[in-house]
């Protein structure tokens, strides 16, 4: 997928809004955090990734006693994934230092990134990515404190060389991880099921390695605040931390920073002042109704609906135009629907339920603001009336999508969150899709296998379970301590940039586990 790149888009800036978020922004919590031993990364055919973790017999106190020389390494252990920064103390040792110290450090959530670290890179997003750094100490003893900010569990620390006079010597490795929450707050889902209990386990740190300032979509890379997934995490948030304050604070950033016609940007980059990126995608702009639509259902809040909804409707608005006189969502290239990271199925379909989705949920948020919603209704009737008679197969029971008819299972799932047929005939829908397109294929993330598992909890409560089990669970198998951007399981090397060593490991839209498991076993 191309996303939009226009730097003549102008922007305008609400500062009402925009200092609404800033007295939402939270003050972190930091945590001191001791790696607990010393690992080599091993070579094994038998591993996913071809990679396992061995763990070595010195302790972390003897970290001291040994002495690196050039082309040496040691591997901490953080003995879970934590973001934040690292320090440690280096020495030397020998004759005295007639050469820097130049040293290679690696930050790796998983070993995979360790085990490639020397090969070429030719992924698809920037080197700049990779998390490693290549320094020359010229003065040693030395408290060496780095200053950016990363997402891991392993940090290699590899002497590059020295002198054939002298080597180095590490103590008292420090990481500082931090969050704007704290596991603490979140009360364990004790389901019965140890799968599922690790499952959400993984759904809580991944959340929570992803609130910091705002909702990141990947403390790794990118670290950016992105519409679709903050949709998904403010989900995931109500049924865990419940942090009220970083949700607002995020939709007010949304909402403050539109472009001069009221459309909403894909994501923000938030390092300093909040800048929007020329990036647009159309299931995305429309989240910003859902996003404040949940977000309202969680704590009524009229001050924050009295201020984004003129803003939520635009965005409607917006939409509405793609709209031909038949009811038909008609996208176009520069207002792309992204719905999945797959390329392998037609996304009109899913474009057209989302739409309905949304009008739906804009028609509730209208009722709350006494906004007259009659020309809504109209128009969900026509899009409903559309997606019925033109998409719907009545022989197959299944909605096709695109000029080549296709049935996928993310149309019809979609269809289904949408609720376009009765009770009844949506119950039957998702039944036919099980029958039908499953086993799942051709879909490449966590976040499209979110909306797969809610459609199935709607109508086929056990099957959405056993997904659950079986996708993240995987994740888990494989040596999963937060989840992943992306993973195919009948391709478990998939990366849409392809590479793996610029894949996330930690990612927002993968958390939901944690929401769907805590409203639908209780239900």
């Amino acid at each position: 997928m191309e996303f939009q790149k226009n730097q003549m888009i102008k922007f305008k800036h609400n500062s009402k809004l925009l200092e609404k978020a800033q007295q939402a922004k939270p003050e972190l919590k930091f945590e001191k955090i001791v790696p607990q031993r010393t690992v080599e990364i091993v070579p094994d055919h038998e591993e996913l990734f071809g990679y396992r973790v061995a763990p070595l017999s010195h302790r972390i106190t003897e970290l001291n006693q040994m002495a690196f020389g050039k082309g040496e390494r040691v591997i901490l252990d953080l003995g879970d994934h934590h973001v934040g920064n690292f320090q440690i103390k280096i020495d030397s040792v020998g004759s005295p230092m007639d050469a820097p110290l130049w040293l290679h450090v690696v930050f790796a959530e998983l070993p995979v990134e360790l085990g490639t670290i020397h090969e070429d890179y030719h992924g698809l997003l920037s080197s700049s990515w990779l998390a490693e750094e290549y320094l020359h100490l010229d003065v040693l003893p030395s408290l060496l404190k780095m200053p950016r900010r990363y997402a891991c569990r392993y940090i290699m620390l590899e002497v590059l060389d020295t002198s054939p006079k002298w080597k180095a010597v590490f103590n008292e490795p420090l990481f500082t991880a931090e969050s704007a929450v704290s596991l603490d707050q979140v009360s364990k889902l004790n389901s019965g099921d140890s799968v599922l209990d690790r499952i959400d386990q993984v759904s809580c740190k991944t959340l929570h390695d992803c609130m910091q300032d705002v909702f990141e979509d990947g403390p790794k890379r990118d670290r950016r605040l992105w519409l679709g997934d903050l949709r998904l995490q403010a989900l995931s948030n109500y049924a865990t931390f419940d942090n009220q304050q970083l949700v607002k604070r995020c939709s007010y950033l949304f909402g403050g920073l539109t472009t001069e016609d009221g459309q909403i940007s894909a994501n923000i980059f938030t390092q300093r002042e909040p800048i929007p990126d020329d990036t647009f995608l159309y299931d995305y702009s429309l989240f910003f109704v859902s996003t404040l639509a949940d977000y309202f259902e969680r704590y009524h809040d009229l001050t924050v609906l009295k201020d984004l909804f003129p803003i939520a409707q635009q965005q409607l608005d917006l939409a509405l135009q793609l709209m031909n006189q038949d009811g038909q969502i008609e996208l176009n290239s520069k207002w792309p629907v992204f719905i999945d990271w797959s390329q392998e199925f037609d996304k009109a379909a899913c474009a057209q339920a989302v739409t309905i989705y949304v009008v739906k949920q804009l028609l509730e948020l209208a009722k709350e603001m006494n906004v007259e919603v009659k020309s809504y209704q109209k128009i969900l009737n026509k899009l409903t009336n559309f997606a019925i008679e033109k998409l719907y197969d009545q022989q197959r029971g299944l909605f096709m999508s695109g000029a080549e008819k296709e049935f996928s299972i993310a149309s019809q799932v979609w269809m289904a969150l949408a609720k376009v047929l009765p009770p009844a005939e949506n119950h039957a829908l998702m039944e036919t899709t099980q029958k039908e397109l499953f086993p799942i294929s051709g879909i490449a993330t966590p976040y499209m296998y979110h909306h797969v598992c809610a459609a199935l909890f709607e109508t086929q409560h056990s099957a959405a379970l056993d997904l659950i089990k079986s996708y993240w669970g995987s994740m888990i198998e494989y040596g999963a301590d937060t989840f992943w951007e992306a993973f195919q399981p009948e391709n478990p090397t998939f990366s849409p940039y392809q590479s793996m060593a610029i894949n996330s490991y930690c990612h927002a839209w993968s958390c939901t586990p944690a929401y769907l498991l805590r409203k639908y076993l209780k239900s």
